[in-house]
């Protein structure tokens, strides 16, 4: 049975700017073309299943429709609904709210052969039927099959509450009928923000999954769906199945470039013919929508990179050889060996060019004129006035001027001009250099081992230089290493744990305060056993001696040491400064007849200063007084 209801005036105004919605969207006919249509019928027929068998429609119908009390078991949810997710907690609660207080907007529905199918209001429809009502209010109206998708992803795509991905595949769907600008103007948001979304709906679904979660934040998400599937899949399966933000940063990090610190033109279409301009190309973040930020060029495409990065230099060693200038890559003897290293040094070979190591050299950077912001920058970690900045900056100015005076008159004194080159970037730099002078320049033999190339030493020094290298070498992997280590603990929930310290915390804790907090002199003065014996100790001997001879009370007088020492004076005080009023309390307990005294001698030197000023303002307002009678 179905009951029609006259609409009342809240319900009416609902229904009209409903109305008036669906036909704004589809106020522009040549958008909705047939082949469009044909493409989103065969996609929605491809997909339907066979129940509940859906009647044909015949058009929209005009004017505004009549709400109906429909039984509730007649109506159905559309199996082809965009949304997917409902959260139950807030579905619990409209619930119970209809329950009291009825359901005060109707669902949208349209015919079918069993019933209705629901066009906009599933979420009321399923709170509905918790609540336990046997009909609900809905208006009934006629689509089209390609319309009923598109109406039905516009009002989830209006929702407060819509989960990324979906929205993400929604308007990739209205892609078919509408460029990414007019769908912003439709829905109300941003061009990039639309951008953005297509994008996101590239994830393979993987990443999705973890997006859904809410492991992964959208903007990490958008950075993964820059790359091809492919790539997308072998990053994921890296990951082994566990979601580890670090790494995929690190991961997206070595796989795109900033093209703002590129070392060639990225405006040059010769460079590498195929690829054409940087500019123009798909890969570039900027023209995918300002992925990155307004303007913010990207590449997401590593073999065209290093391919131009390549062409850039040989096109570089070309013109100075061309131009007799001096090049000099960023090498010295602890990164000779680094493969990459190795090959420029080949390179440069090729091409008849020296390769000397920079400790070596003498080299000149042109010096760059400092500024007032710069000085600020520089010492943004120290509370100081204007005046000292503005003479630091005289300082740096009277520097400045001596640099450039040594610049200009480089070729004067040996120098030569020259090419300093990145050897990670391969950018470059303009630089005046000249071999380092020898105190005595009786040959090979004269210089040191370290500045001395392999051809010039002898099989043991060698063996010598070999062994530093290799010491050099671990020295670096351990650095990256460790950093490594150290960034995954921070992606961890390690800060909050909620258990007591453990052994090993404590003595990380307390050497780090030593280490990092404690000044030589007052180390020497106040811990001079701290260590222990530890000259003929090596550092992991020294850390196991210091952890069996732990004691809690050593962390304790760190703690009071730095109590003391950490506190703001000057224009700080116990009264205006929390820092200083937690100490000044904290002391109470174990000083209180010290500060007590000490109070009591400015008190007592307050109280005749107030009296003091009490009698001079009383002769003043009695002075006052007679001047105005």
């Amino acid at each position: 049975m179905v009951t029609v209801y006259s609409v009342s005036l809240p319900l009416q105004n609902f229904v009209f700017r409903l109305v008036f919605a669906q036909k704004l969207f589809n106020q522009n006919p040549k958008i909705m073309e047939a082949q469009t249509k044909q493409r989103v019928t065969s996609k929605r027929s491809s997909k339907q299943p066979s129940k509940p068998k859906q009647s044909k429609t015949v058009g929209k119908v005009d004017g505004v429709p009549q709400i109906q009390m429909l039984e509730i078991r007649s109506v159905s949810p559309d199996p082809l609904q965009p949304r997917k997710t409902f959260d139950e907690p807030s579905l619990q609660n409209l619930a119970q709210s209809i329950a009291e207080h009825g359901v005060l907007q109707p669902i949208t529905v349209r015919k079918c052969d069993d019933g209705y199918i629901i066009v906009m209001g599933e979420r009321r429809f399923r709170a509905s039927k918790l609540a336990g009502l046997t009909t609900i209010p809905a208006m009934v109206r006629d689509y089209v099959d390609t319309e009923v998708l598109e109406v039905q992803i516009i009002e989830n795509l209006q929702r407060k509450d819509v989960e990324p991905t979906e929205e993400a595949e929604a308007i990739q769907f209205l892609l078919d009928r509408y460029e990414p600008g007019e769908i912003a103007k439709r829905l109300g948001r941003s061009e990039n923000y639309i951008r953005q979304r297509i994008k996101l709906a590239g994830l393979i679904e993987g990443f999705k999954a973890f997006v859904r979660t809410g492991e992964m934040t959208i903007s990490l998400g958008v950075a993964v769906a820059l790359f091809e599937p492919g790539e997308q899949q072998m990053m994921l399966e890296s990951l082994e199945g566990e979601y580890q933000g670090h790494r995929i940063k690190r991961m997206i990090e070595s796989r795109t470039y900033d093209l703002t610190k590129a070392c060639f033109d990225v405006t040059d279409k010769s460079l590498v013919t195929k690829a054409g301009a940087c500019t123009i190309c798909p890969f570039n973040a900027a023209n995918q929508g300002n992925l990155f930020g307004e303007g913010k060029m990207v590449c997401t495409r590593t073999s065209c990179f290093e391919n131009k990065k390549t062409k850039a230099f040989i096109q570089l060693l070309k013109r100075v050889k061309k131009e007799g200038l001096k090049l000099v890559p960023n090498i010295n003897t602890y990164n000779i060996d680094v493969e990459r290293n190795q090959w420029i040094l080949a390179q440069m070979e090729k091409q008849g060019l020296s390769s000397p190591l920079i400790e070596e050299l003498d080299i000149l950077k042109k010096p760059i004129k400092p500024t007032l912001e710069a000085i600020r920058e520089k010492y943004s970690h120290c509370d100081h006035t204007e005046e000292v900045l503005g003479k630091f900056l005289t300082e740096a100015m009277e520097s400045y001027a001596e640099e450039m005076e040594a610049w200009d008159n480089a070729m004067d004194h040996g120098f030569e001009k020259g090419v300093f080159l990145h050897t990670g970037t391969y950018l470059t730099q303009t630089i005046f250099v000249k071999f380092r002078e020898e105190a005595d320049s009786g040959g090979s033999a004269a210089k040191s081992l370290e500045k001395r190339k392999m051809a010039e030493c002898t099989p043991e020094e060698q063996i010598i230089k070999i062994n530093m290298r290799e010491l050099r070498k671990k020295h670096i992997e351990n650095n990256k290493m460790f950093k490594e280590v150290v960034d995954a603990i921070r992606e961890t929930d390690y800060i909050n744990r909620n258990k007591p310290l453990t052994k090993d915390e404590m003595v990380a804790i307390t050497i780090t305060l030593f280490e990092n907090n404690i000044g030589w002199n007052d180390q020497r003065e106040h811990f001079g056993d701290f260590f222990g014996e530890d000259s003929k100790l090596s550092r992991k001997e020294l850390l196991d001696q210091f952890k069996q001879n732990f004691k809690k009370e050593t962390l304790y007088k760190l703690l009071r040491f730095l109590l003391t020492r950490q506190v703001h004076l000057g224009e700080s005080n116990h009264t205006n400064d929390l820092t200083n009023k937690s100490f000044y309390e904290a002391m109470q307990s174990f000083y209180k007849d010290n500060i007590s005294a000490i109070e009591e001698t400015y008190v007592e030197s307050r109280q005749k200063r107030e009296a003091r000023i009490k009698e001079r303002i009383t002769e003043l307002e009695k002075q006052a007084k007679v001047i105005e009678d």
